[in-house]
């Protein structure tokens, strides 16, 4: 697994690569959500400041102005532990239809003092960040300064052909939940997803046959192989029986040769006949 995700070299007409650029520079940089957490926190908000203005009492004003003060805190806490995140991808040498396969994240955090939290990173499968989908998503609790976190997800291609990964959708909801902030890395890579691989079940009546085969033969002394040899060993020969040495000394190569030949073509007719 040490093939890198590399950005793949720019191609098409100068027209779509100005408006590539253009599209870039008015994409924000961070998009923002509240999560369900958000959205009560937003109408408590909502509430207390709407009853300071009407009542004019100095307690509700404090109220609300601890309220907005949580909720600059909480954007300025999510836009550090986003700031400096660098994201690498490693696939690995050969994908298969259809068949789980591990690909590693590598998290960097490029920054110098300030640590990032509940990092979740997004592998997006498509031609652009925009509009693609994700492949496969990842958890990092914490990075600390300089540090690097490695990550892995399984990868199951739908179908055989070229595979396209635009980039990383990096999201955090450090510190407490309301909102989720997230940006987009780009690091386009390609690769090549090849055919399913299906395994061939192997039926009883052929295993059957083949250990029928490889157990039949004639008894010792009516078969023309040699029985009773043993492997040669440092210092001499050990346990040649006598009978098989007199069998061996008028046992040609020839005969060796027929009587295996004759043995494999029966084990292939029989196979064909079945």
């Amino acid at each position: 697994m040490d093939r890198a995700g590399d950005p793949r070299p720019g191609s098409g007409s100068p027209l779509e690569r100005v408006a590539e650029r253009v599209r870039r520079f008015l994409r924000p940089p961070r998009t923002l959500r509240p999560t369900r957490a958000g959205w009560l926190f937003f109408a408590l908000t909502f509430g207390v400041g709407f009853s300071a203005m009407n009542s004019g009492n100095n307690l509700l004003y404090m109220v609300l102005s601890l309220l907005l003060a949580f909720l600059v805190l909480s954007g300025v806490l999510s836009e550090s532990a986003l700031r400096g995140i660098r994201v690498r991808r490693r696939l690995p040498r050969e994908i298969f239809a259809e068949t789980p396969v591990p690909v590693v994240i590598e998290i960097h955090n490029a920054g110098t003092r300030v640590p990032s939290f509940a990092l979740v990173v997004e592998d997006l499968a498509g031609p652009r960040t925009e509009r693609a989908t994700p492949a496969g998503r990842i958890f990092c609790l914490r990075i600390g300064p300089g540090e690097t976190e490695s990550r892995a997800y399984r990868l199951s291609a739908p179908r055989r052909g070229p595979l396209r990964l635009a980039g990383f959708r990096v999201s955090t909801r450090f510190p407490f939940g309301l909102f989720s902030k997230a940006m987009l890395v780009e690091s386009p890579a390609e690769a090549l997803v090849y055919p399913r691989v299906e395994p061939l079940p192997v039926r009883h009546e052929e295993s059957a046959r083949a250990q029928t085969g490889r157990a039949s033969g004639g008894s010792r002394g009516e078969s023309p192989e040699v029985a009773g040899l043993v492997v040669a060993q440092p210092g001499g020969l050990r346990a040649l029986s006598a009978r098989a040495t007199g069998s061996a000394a008028g046992l040609g190569a020839g005969a060796l040769l027929v009587a295996h030949r004759q043995r494999l073509d029966a084990r292939v007719d029989e196979g064909l006949r079945g």
